[in-house]
């Protein structure tokens, strides 16, 4: 399976795709296995990717995201928000090839499309948590 995209606009769509696909896993509570079988078409190679990655670390993602939620917790997160935390830490965790601005620039740029006016700003400052957390001060 190819997982490189051929272009940058390429990985963005993945990452909007994925973001539909798990969003909508969230609201229905449908497995992987019966997201995939309803969709007429499987996700781009980088998108099911992700969703496979983060549909299978859920918990692991949560309390990594949680654990920089001051007097919150990641269920009581917006869904697009929880969406967006768990794959850009899906990103900061098992895909060192892309690099953090990125990771936290298209987590913040898909919150301000598709999420709350509030949300770009509390989402960089979690993700930029976990970035510190899993990839060093060096890389955040």
């Amino acid at each position: 399976m190819n997982t490189e995209p051929s272009s940058i606009g390429s990985r963005r769509e993945a990452r909007e795709e994925a973001l539909g696909f798990l969003y909508e896993m969230e609201v229905t509570g449908d497995s992987l296995h019966a997201a995939l079988k309803a969709k007429p078409l499987p996700p781009e190679d980088y998108a099911l990717e992700m969703i496979e990655g983060v549909a299978g670390q859920v918990l692991a993602y949560d309390a990594r995201i949680g654990a920089h939620l001051m007097g919150w917790t990641v269920d009581r997160l917006a869904v697009v928000d929880r969406v967006l935390a768990r794959m850009a830490t899906w990103e900061l965790c098992e895909r060192r090839d892309v690099p953090t601005g990125v990771v936290l620039s298209e987590a913040v740029e898909l919150a301000s499309q598709y999420s709350g006016e509030e949300s770009p700003r509390f989402l960089n400052g979690v993700l930029r948590a976990v970035a510190t957390e899993t990839r060093g001060a060096e890389d955040s």
